[in-house]
């Protein structure tokens, strides 16, 4: 079953109000456990009624003087580049930028919240709650939400999988440091590791030309995301989607070696976007160029 895109008619709308410059999206890009966006909010101020998943404001350059209230809390203060914004789902709240400011907006669905509390919390995950916070600097979940930012710049809807994968570590961030849980070490699974792992593997082979991200592959063994990208990992040795990229590459050397298939053609029955992708992943994995292995193999 094809999961639903997680789109901006989804959030509070913020990236379409007048005032907005630049925005890029991820709404074209497949991605079901996020939606960002990137743009430069000129001053304003508004009032948002509560949507039900997380927000995750990231401010790109600064210092911007920012004023404002959610839930039982208010500020007032100059925050600097790099400063981040929590906003949790089910709030109402207010805010009056005073300068303009360059973010990244990131919203991350409740129900992976609640999947990964159930995970490593006791209780209840939907009574779950994360706290509104306003950061100078919080290290890791900038390290979190770096390459989230890239790549929405990039534009490439093969990194579906990987935001999938990326999602569940933020959300385990904010529930450890920032929720009203306490996070408790969880007996690992000690049956059916392996056969999951090697479902997962097949499931992924079969479709390897196809566009699939975590959750797919999660339901057709029949567990989680969160379950699947620890299972996986402790049985392989590595998260599904480098494992699922690996894949495609191996089956990318044995058509560049054994067909005359244009590199493009290749590309797309590995199941990389376009063949950019495909040369960007190639040479991070064998350090050459698709072009340059078939040359060195027929040489």
């Amino acid at each position: 079953m094809r999961i639903r895109t997680f789109g901006a008619d989804e959030t509070h709308g913020m990236v379409f109000r007048p005032g907005v410059e630049g925005q890029m999206t991820s709404n074209a890009l497949g991605w079901t456990t996020m939606f960002a966006s990137a743009q430069r909010e000129l001053p304003y101020e508004g009032a948002f009624p509560a949507v039900r998943d997380q927000l995750l404001v990231w401010h790109r350059d600064g210092p911007a003087v920012i004023e404002g209230e959610g839930g039982d809390k208010r500020f007032c203060r100059a925050v600097p580049a790099g400063g981040i914004h929590l906003i949790p789902g089910g709030a109402d709240f207010k805010i009056n930028l005073r300068n303009a400011l360059s973010t990244t907006h990131v919203y991350l669905r409740r129900n992976v919240i609640e999947e990964v509390a159930a995970e490593i919390t006791r209780g209840d995950p939907a009574l779950i709650e994360i706290s509104p916070h306003l950061f100078d600097s919080e290290t890791m979940l900038a390290n979190l939400l770096h390459p989230l930012d890239c790549a929405l710049r990039q534009g490439n809807a093969a990194t579906a999988f990987a935001i999938d994968y990326l999602s569940l570590s933020i959300a385990a961030h904010l529930i450890r440091l920032y929720s009203n849980t306490t996070v408790v070490r969880m007996p690992r699974e000690r049956s059916a590791r392996t056969s999951t792992a090697d479902r997962a593997i097949e499931f992924m082979r079969a479709n390897i030309q196809e566009s699939i991200g975590l959750a797919e592959i999660a339901e057709a063994v029949g567990l989680s995301p969160s379950q699947l990208a620890r299972v996986f990992k402790s049985s392989c040795g590595s998260p599904p989607h480098r494992f699922l990229i690996n894949m495609r590459i191996g089956h990318a050397q044995c058509l560049l070696r054994s067909s005359d298939l244009p590199i493009a053609e290749i590309a797309l029955e590995c199941g990389f976007s376009h063949q950019e992708h495909l040369t960007h992943q190639f040479r991070r994995a064998c350090g050459t160029t698709p072009a340059a292995y078939r040359r060195d193999y027929r040489s």
